[in-house]
């Protein structure tokens, strides 16, 4: 007897070295997670298949692998779309293997009732994903899965469809697996190279402003090096948060929404872009002036160029590009002080937040002082989250999952499921009690594969950020005070250890510390109301 298009499809997940995947099992899909036990490819069933697409995520950006969502088809695979789209937005590399309906009921052009039938599957995952495929035989189907997890895990990665019609999990087939056409690579022009260094070498105050391609690519070390030979501040978006040590002499530790550290950009005269697009959340809506000169490095010349244009573009990898800057290139003078000036600003900026926010600067100590080394945060769309993505010192790459891709509220504790099964480190959710509710549900998914995750729920009573927006705005408060459950007793129901505290003094610290340390999830409910960060839009300084 052959091989089914099934057992094909896990076959070719075991070749990219898949060993774990997310999904939520339809009629439609079950052979799927028959054929993953089979290979020992563990499957984590979810509750909703949303999270799916989270949890994949959270997987992709801990282990910078492939993460898989494995859905049913129509309202199934529709409802992943919303954590397709953070992870489309934040380059994540995620794998969608959805079915469609059986091949044999498909009529073209025609919409015929055929239970869970859309006109065109494939479509409705268009704008949020790199690429789509839907298979059209089952012979193509381990070959279509291996070319659209090569592309998703291609720079600049993201998130890639594959449709497969439901007939074909079933069917007798063979792996045609038909070859890739040659990617063509870009090469980096060498005068360029020169040209860069000229320009860095004669700069007076060179900078440098590291996003996540350069962390995706593993560029920590070069960059830091790079930052060391010119005496350069390196500032990091969200998606470079720990692409440097924090001990680093170079390392501004603080966001640029700061004034303290937004000085470091206006007074450059060179900036050096690597892997990043200056997005309208990092720029405080492009009001950071245009740098007198500019050069970018970047995979994709679009990308390095749609919002500030550079003077210079050096087209390749992130590393080998900053690696073959760095040969030649003199060390300057100028490393102590400017190591100086960046702890000054450290000292300016946490006395600010001190003054403004004294909780948030509990917290913050707090999360500091009791946290494992290896642990990984998770930040939902909230503002205890918001203060962690900016303000908490971040102690290696991808120790922090934050979803300022796309800002989507509710991925904070579905995406600590594929944390946590990634074995980088107990996940460490830090969630609004609003976000929490979107998917409470995963507690069961926690509980039944124990999976090593910390909820904190910080629990202001609705919406907070929005509250403030309309505080600020001198507006009623329409749809942000919330009625909530008690959190510990619907997280006990589930059989999650859960207990609640007052403020973020050393009661909190003290579960905190013993929470982080169980071996099973838990959860940590807060009672705090804090006001928003500058990395905030309401509160970015620049007018």
């Amino acid at each position: 007897m052959g091989r089914t298009g099934a057992q094909h499809l896990v076959s070719a997940l075991g070749e990219l070295g898949v060993d774990v995947a997310f999904g939520l099992p339809g009629v439609h899909n079950l052979p799927i997670w028959e054929a993953l036990s089979s290979a020992g490819i563990r499957i984590i069933g979810v509750r909703h298949e949303q999270a799916a697409g989270f949890a994949a995520d959270g997987y992709a950006r801990a282990t910078g692998r492939l993460g898989v969502a494995v859905v049913t088809t129509g309202p199934g695979a529709a409802n992943t779309l919303g954590a397709v789209g953070e992870a489309m937005a934040s380059a994540s590399p995620v794998l969608v293997l959805a079915t469609d309906i059986p091949s044999t009921l498909r009529r073209p052009g025609i919409t015929r009732g055929v239970l869970h039938e859309t006109s065109d599957q494939q479509a409705m995952f268009a704008p949020v994903t790199k690429a789509g495929f839907t298979v059209e035989h089952p012979d193509d189907l381990a070959g279509t899965v291996r070319r659209a997890a090569r592309l998703a895990l291609r720079p600049q990665s993201g998130p890639v469809y594959v449709g497969i019609p439901t007939d074909f999990l079933t069917a007798e087939c063979l792996d045609r697996n038909d070859s890739e056409p040659t990617e063509l690579l870009h090469t980096l022009d060498v005068e360029d190279l020169d040209r860069a260094r000229e320009v860095l070498a004669a700069a007076e105050r060179p900078l440098i402003w590291a996003g996540g391609g350069a962390l995706r690519s593993g560029a920590g070390e070069a960059v830091g090096r790079l930052a060391e030979t010119l005496a350069a501040p390196i500032i990091t978006t969200f998606a470079a948060r720990g692409i440097v040590p924090p001990d680093h002499p170079c390392r501004a530790s603080n966001p640029v929404h700061t004034p303290e550290v937004g000085a470091l950009w206006d007074e450059a005269d060179v900036v050096l872009a690597v892997g990043t697009d200056f997005d309208g959340l990092m720029t405080q809506n492009w009001r950071m002036p245009q740098p007198p000169r500019l050069i970018a490095v970047n995979v994709d010349p679009a990308d390095a160029a749609k919002n500030y244009p550079p003077d210079l573009l050096l087209l390749g990898d992130a590393r080998q590009v900053v690696e073959r800057l760095l040969t030649g290139l003199a060390a300057r003078p100028g490393l102590d002080g400017l190591s100086r000036r960046l702890d000054e600003i450290e000292v300016r900026v946490r006395r600010r937040v001190r003054k403004e926010e004294p909780q948030a600067a509990e917290f913050l100590a707090a999360l500091g002082e009791t946290l494992p080394d290896d642990s990984v945060l998770v930040s939902d769309m909230c503002v205890a989250g918001y203060w962690v993505g900016g303000f908490y010192r971040i102690a290696a790459p991808r120790k922090l999952a934050y979803p300022m891709g796309w800002g989507t509220l509710g991925f904070g504790f579905p995406a600590s499921l594929g944390v946590a099964a990634a074995a980088q480190g107990r996940a460490v959710c830090i969630t609004g009690d609003g976000g929490f509710l979107y998917g409470v549900g995963e507690l069961a998914t926690a509980v039944q594969e124990n999976l090593p995750i910390t909820v904190v729920v910080v629990d202001d009573g609705g919406y907070g950020m929005l509250r403030y927006d309309q505080t600020r705005a001198g507006l009623p408060h329409r749809g942000v005070d919330l009625v909530t459950p008690d959190f510990v007793g619907l997280a006990k129901s589930f059989g999650v250890y859960a207990d609640r505290v007052d403020g973020f003094g050393r009661a909190f610290r003290r579960l905190l510390r013993e929470f982080t340390r169980a071996d099973e999830p838990n959860v940590l409910v807060v009672s705090a109301e804090l006001s928003p960060p500058l990395n905030t839009s309401p509160r970015w300084y620049r007018k």
